[in-house]
C-alpha cells in the first residue's frame, strides 16, 4: 500500500493532507524519513508521525452530528470557542469533519477517520448532493428569484453551478447544491437579494439529518456508509 494511502486508512488525514505531511517530513518508516508519498508500505513496517508510530489501520467510523449555531467544525479553534469534536466522543480514534460549515450555521455534518471516504464526499468532481433550508430577509422570494438560483448565479469567484430549490414558505427555501465553496449558500441568496436569517444543512448526499437533535450524534450504519461509498466512486 502507498504511505499516502496506508496513513489516510490508518486516520491520520485525508490522503491529500497526508501527501502534504509527507512532503514535510514527518513521516518516517522503519526509522527512516521518506518524503515520497508513493512509497510502498508492506505489513508489519513501522510507520511513525511526528515521532509517533501508528499502531496500523483503525476501524473505519463515520458519525452523523447535528451541529448546533455556535459550535464551529474544525478540529481545533484558535479561539477557544467549541467544536464538533467536543461533541462526539473519539474513544481513541482520529475524527475530524467532513465538509465544514459556518459557526452560525447548523445541522447535519459527519465525522470520521475515514480520510480517503472524507476527501471523495468533499471533492467537487463527485457531485455529493448537500442540501439546505434556509430562512430569508426581505420575502416573499419570487419564482423569478428561484429561477435565477436554480439557473446558477455569479458570485465573486465564479458562477455556482445550477442548484434545485423549492419554496418551503413565504420566507423559506429548500436549495441543493453539490459545490462546497465558503458560505455560499448565504452569497447565492445575497445575490438575488435576500440575506439569509437562519440556515441548516438538512441532508448530506442520501443521508438526512431527520430526528437528530441539535449537538446530538449517531453512528452511520453499514447499510447507510455502502451508500455514501457508493455515491463517490
Amino acid at each position: 500500500m502507498r504511505l499516502a494511502k496506508y496513513l489516510a486508512h490508518a486516520g491520520v488525514a485525508s490522503r491529500r493532507a497526508a501527501e502534504t505531511m509527507i512532503a514535510a517530513g514527518r513521516v518516517s518508516v522503519e526509522g527512516e524519513t521518506v518524503i515520497d508519498p508513493a512509497r510502498d508500505v508492506r505489513e508489519g513496517d513501522r510507520v511513525s508521525v511526528d515521532g509517533r508510530e501508528l499502531s496500523g489501520p483503525e476501524p473505519r467510523v463515520v458519525y452523523a452530528l447535528n451541529k448546533p449555531v455556535g459550535v464551529v467544525s474544525t478540529a481545533r479553534d484558535p479561539q477557544g470557542r467549541a467544536t464538533v469534536l467536543d461533541l462526539v466522543p473519539a474513544r481513541g480514534l482520529r475524527l475530524y469533519p467532513v465538509g465544514r460549515l459556518d459557526a452560525d450555521s447548523g445541522g447535519l455534518i459527519l465525522l470520521t477517520n475515514d480520510g480517503e471516504l472524507a476527501n471523495r464526499l468533499t471533492h467537487p468532481r463527485f457531485e455529493v448532493p448537500k442540501t439546505y433550508r434556509a430562512r430569508l430577509a426581505g420575502a416573499p422570494v419570487s419564482e423569478r428569484e428561484l429561477g435565477a438560483l436554480r439557473a446558477g448565479v455569479r458570485l465573486e469567484d465564479g458562477p455556482t453551478a445550477p442548484a434545485r430549490v423549492r419554496r418551503v414558505s413565504a420566507d423559506e427555501i429548500e436549495l441543493t447544491i453539490h459545490e462546497g465553496r465558503n458560505r455560499q449558500v448565504r452569497r447565492m441568496c445575497e445575490t438575488i437579494g435576500h440575506r439569509v436569517l437562519a440556515l441548516e444543512r438538512i441532508a448530506f448526499g442520501g443521508l438526512r439529518l431527520g430526528e437528530l437533535a441539535p449537538g446530538a450524534h449517531r453512528r452511520l450504519t453499514r447499510a447507510e456508509l455502502a451508500r455514501l461509498r457508493a455515491l463517490a466512486l
